[in-house]
């Protein structure tokens, strides 16, 4: 267990105006010392927003993506020297009350990565709002990613996460996607690793005001985490290199 341990959150910023300042006010005192936003070129005011909460933001002067705004904030955070770096989208979609539950695998190291899951079943995804399609979509492709990488979670597709400071300055992930499959490639070339990943349960909140990814923005990231998934198992026959795999 790491003593007086060093959290460095993390926030992905576009567009979070309406809801950053709630999504602030959840996190625990004693984590907000240290919090980093970086905005990926928002066209309303989440960054004067975020300045006037203390939070440390840097911006981005056109819009990379959303993982390339993660490449940032990672970048950014490795500089602080933290022991675990807990990634929280800022649309108050994720209970950051639960921060301190989140890491603590980490720090105990039982686990280099952690998640929040908000599908634990039908009943408290649906109740908490999430829409029927994309439940059942979020399901689909979860049990057939599990099925591909030999894991058993129960949601892939969480915006609130904690790895180890270690983990990040081992995986390649400036030679990710600055689109969303970013977490995906970040998960699979974690496992590619032996890095030992481990979710919570989190309640599901959706609400008008949280993000949500597009129909067609959506297919495509199906379909690139599909095409990330079988670079790994080429990678892990050995029929090709991938640079996703292989140290930075």
């Amino acid at each position: 267990m790491v003593n007086n341990p060093k959290v460095v959150i993390v926030m992905p910023a576009y567009n979070a105006a309406r809801t950053v300042q709630s999504t602030y006010e959840e996190i625990p005192v004693k984590f907000r010392k240290n919090i980093i936003l970086v905005d990926d070129g928002s066209r309303d005011n989440t960054v004067e927003i975020a300045k006037r909460l203390g939070i440390k933001v840097f911006t981005h002067t056109k819009n990379l993506g959303y993982g390339g705004n993660q490449k940032t904030c990672y970048y950014e955070a490795l500089k602080e020297n933290p022991d675990v770096v807990v990634m929280l989208h800022p649309d108050y979609q994720y209970d950051a009350k639960l921060i301190e539950e989140l890491i603590r695998p980490i720090l105990d190291n039982r686990y280099d990565f952690m998640f929040g899951s908000r599908i634990q079943n039908r009943k408290s995804a649906l109740s908490g709002g999430m829409p029927k399609l994309k439940y059942y979509v979020n399901r689909i492709v979860c049990i057939l990613e599990n099925i591909l990488l030999d894991v058993n979670f129960t949601e892939h597709f969480s915006g609130f996460r904690a790895y180890s400071a270690n983990l990040l300055k081992q995986i390649p992930f400036q030679r990710f996607s600055n689109d969303f499959v970013f977490d995906q490639q970040l998960e699979i070339s974690s496992l590619s690793y032996g890095f030992r990943i481990g979710e919570i349960p989190i309640p599901t909140r959706y609400h008008e005001k949280a993000s949500s990814i597009q129909f067609i923005k959506g297919a495509k990231f199906i379909l690139q985490t599909l095409w990330v998934i079988l670079l790994f198992k080429f990678h892990k026959w050995r029929l090709i290199k991938s640079k996703l795999f292989v140290p930075a």
